[in-house]
């Protein structure tokens, strides 16, 4: 089961945390695997260590808010492989403000790297994928993305991207059936990566979070993988326009 030899997978914001175990599972089940971020060289230990797990890896630079590099990447990607199977949308940012604070340019940067930025992966990918009638588009979205009453202070805009990419993705999936490619949604909670600890919330306020949780731990970010892995295969062949919450319980509480 799961086996993804001779698929040639994409995953954005690979150089830590999630899309670092994302890349590093799809090339446990056979993918070839492109690892993109917006800092080539934090990405090339990830690249090394795919490949000491026998793995096919390219790392190229892109910042996935500027439509003229993915464009420039997806060439590359094509050149190189001749084709692209499976995409992981996972390039995002966190960068807490108050929303009474937050400046018209923090607004429209986080939506152009965590809504935009997947939008127009998506398409592109959705070009290459409609050649071949088969294809996987994953979008990294999160627990606060709207209509299941988890809010995080702070994170109006952040919050407002993720719930983007939920309502885009049900539409995509739609629209993009016919085209052999299904397109799902991995909505992460309290997951432990490098963006948590880089919005530095206090220890109070972590322990609370975690009283919510019934599993009473934060997540692996190899336990979303997992989630990620299988709704790129086979598999999940009657899978699309769904919402998968890795969360711990924390919506069922």
């Amino acid at each position: 089961m799961f086996d993804l030899k001779n698929k040639v997978a994409l995953v954005t914001g690979a150089r830590r945390g999630m899309g670092r175990t994302h890349a590093l599972a799809l090339a446990r089940q056979g993918a070839k695997v492109v690892i993109t971020d917006i800092d080539q060289n934090q990405c090339e230990p990830v690249a090394e260590e795919i490949k000491t797990l026998g793995g096919e890896v390219i790392c190229l630079k892109m910042d996935v808010s500027d439509i003229k590099e993915v464009n420039a990447v997806f060439d590359k990607i094509v050149k190189e492989f001749g084709r692209l199977d499976i995409l992981v949308n996972n390039a995002g940012i966190f960068v807490p403000k108050p929303a009474l604070e937050i400046s018209e340019e923090e607004w429209d940067k986080m939506i152009d790297i965590n809504l935009k930025g997947q939008f127009f992966c998506a398409q592109r990918a959705a070009k290459e994928m409609a050649k071949n009638k088969w294809g996987r588009i994953i979008n990294i979205s999160s627990i606060a993305s709207g209509q299941v009453g988890v809010g995080i202070a702070g994170g109006s805009h952040y919050t407002a991207s993720k719930g983007g990419i939920i309502g885009m993705s049900e539409t995509l999936a739609v629209e993009w059936a016919p085209l052999g490619i299904n397109v799902n949604v991995v909505a992460p909670g309290a997951i432990d990566t490098p963006m948590i600890d880089d919005a530095q919330f206090s220890e109070e306020a972590m322990s609370g979070l975690l009283q919510k949780v019934p599993l009473k731990r934060m997540g692996r970010p190899e336990e979303v993988s997992a989630m990620v892995v299988f709704l790129a295969s086979e598999e999940a062949s009657y899978i699309t326009g769904a919402t998968f919450f890795v969360d711990g319980g924390w919506l069922a509480a």
